[in-house]
């Protein structure tokens, strides 16, 4: 699955730990979804999407990694 957490990620100026904190979840947990080796859980999903302010569907993206 694609997705544009490393571009929303960093139109914040975020840092991949300061994204982790705020989701609760560790650096490498981000770095992973990001790269799109790990989909997140939909809890995680919803966390992400409400963080941005987005949609799910608007920042998971299905289809190839």
């Amino acid at each position: 699955m694609n997705n544009l957490v490393r571009e929303l990620r960093g139109e914040r100026g975020w840092s991949q730990a300061d994204l982790a904190q705020q989701l609760d979840v560790s650096r490498q947990t981000v770095n992973a979804i990001e790269t799109g080796k790990y989909d997140p859980s939909l809890p995680l999903a919803f966390k992400i999407a409400r963080l941005f302010g987005m949609s799910i569907e608007m920042i998971f993206i299905p289809g190839e990694a």
